[in-house]
């Protein structure tokens, strides 16, 4: 935003004075009285009101104001997954996996896990879901399609309640992930690791108990009625 202050230029001013002209004929004594008291009232005026001059001043600077910066838009931490089985809140890793996390909160905001199923359980591994085709081969990321990993050496699968997303392969990342029920080193350096479980751990090892049959797949559906994302207070 800028404030200018504008100068203005003013000119000279002067006063015209008409030159008093003698009659070319005889004149008489008032006439010559007359013409004497203007001259007299003529100089009378220029001594009383000499010319003003007025300085033009030059054109002030514009001040230029620093432009207002946009307020940089902090990432959210946690999401709630309301399911079937009772609600989950997740914590997100954003410095160690900010593009994973970004595409957890996109698709969550857009309603992409709302009334998916947990497709496949494995008792004392993990429960798996984020796919709205609920086959186990669906889904895609806020980026389009697949999405490079974020494997951090300081993130683990340590044990239960480990929020990682699951691929076929490396750098295969779309929207399905999968929360651990026990430890699972093995997956280490091959999963992406971008959260863990903050509060309603024991809903997840209840989903770890429901009877499943073939291909690991729940008899009974657990579903994510809602994904909910929290927002600044929110998550305090």
């Amino acid at each position: 935003m800028e404030d200018r202050i504008s100068g203005v230029g003013l000119g000279t001013s002067k006063y015209l004075i008409s030159n008093h002209h003698e009659n070319q004929g005889s004149q008489s004594p008032q006439s010559l009285l007359c013409a004497r008291s203007l001259s007299l009232a003529t100089i009378y005026l220029k001594l009383l009101h000499p010319p003003i001059n007025f300085t033009i001043l030059p054109q002030a600077a514009a001040t230029t104001w620093p432009s207002p910066q946009p307020r940089a838009r902090k990432m959210t931490t946690s999401v709630v997954l309301e399911t079937s089985m009772g609600s989950l809140t997740v914590e997100l890793y954003t410095t160690h996996a900010p593009k994973t996390c970004e595409n957890f909160v996109g698709l969550a905001r857009r309603g992409y896990y709302n009334a998916t199923i947990f497709h496949r359980i494995i008792p004392n591994f993990m429960v798996q879901g984020g796919d709205p085709t609920g086959s186990g081969r669906g889904g895609t990321s806020v980026y389009g399609d697949k999405f490079d990993d974020e494997i951090h050496p300081a993130l683990k699968h340590t044990g239960a309640g480990i929020l990682s997303m699951a691929n076929s392969g490396p750098n295969t990342n779309g929207s399905q992930f999968f929360i651990t029920l026990a430890p699972t080193p093995w997956l280490d350096g091959k999963h992406t690791i971008f959260g863990r479980v903050k509060s309603g751990l024991g809903v997840v090892k209840r989903m770890g108990l429901v009877k499943t049959g073939p291909e690991d797949r729940p008899v009974e559906e657990v579903r994510i009625v809602k994904a909910r994302v929290l927002e600044g207070e929110e998550e305090s």
